[in-house]
């Protein structure tokens, strides 16, 4: 075992010492281990570079219509609590003679969300990151999500949603591009295919 996996390891057993668990328990014995593996992939968007995701699949396009992902299911952290975030984006951008493959939206989420965030910070790095690496007319990026800091601890609200938005481009400046969109993630239609 690597220094820097003994030393997480050891930290996990130190804050269930702190709880009043004890770590060698045996429940527990595994756990420090299986707690170091979940966090690598709980928290693996450190390592991956979205824009590189985004650039191995662009594609010539004549297209400039909306093109949107939604319900894109994410898990994200709390980065005040180190508590889940669960919820649901939904992006659309504005084609100019480009277009990502379709997967690749989802991953990009899946990089900012595999990061301790906060929701609008994930709102708005979504969006920049589409429109610095596809350099489309515009980019919309809606978050709706829970947050286990809210529903867990402090004021405890069950199933309380936060929404945030980003918005670049046509979808800023033109009411009715904002407006389709709007109107779009809001449909039921598209729901169930």
């Amino acid at each position: 075992m690597s220094n820097n996996n003994k030393t997480f390891e050891n930290a996990v057993k130190t804050m269930m010492k702190h709880i009043g668990e004890d770590p060698l328990r045996d429940g527990l014995l595994d756990t420090p281990e299986r707690v170091r593996k979940s966090y690598e992939f709980i928290y693996g968007g450190y390592k991956e570079d979205p824009e590189a995701i985004l650039k191995k699949a662009l594609f010539a396009t004549s297209n400039d219509e909306m093109v949107l992902v939604k319900d894109i299911e994410f898990y994200s952290t709390c980065e005040h609590h180190l508590l889940p975030i669960i919820g649901r984006a939904h992006v659309a951008y504005i084609p100019d003679g480009k277009v990502v493959g379709l997967s690749k939206i989802p991953r990009v989420v899946n990089v900012f969300a595999r990061r301790m965030q906060i929701q609008e910070q994930l709102t708005e790095q979504i969006a920049d990151a589409i429109m610095d690496t596809i350099i489309p007319k515009g980019v919309a990026v809606v978050i709706q999500a829970r947050h286990m800091c809210i529903e867990m601890r402090g004021v405890e609200k069950i199933n309380s949603t936060t929404t945030s938005s980003a918005l670049r481009g046509l979808f800023k400046s033109d009411k009715k591009t904002r407006a389709e969109f709007f109107s779009l993630i809001n449909s039921p239609i598209g729901n169930r295919y």
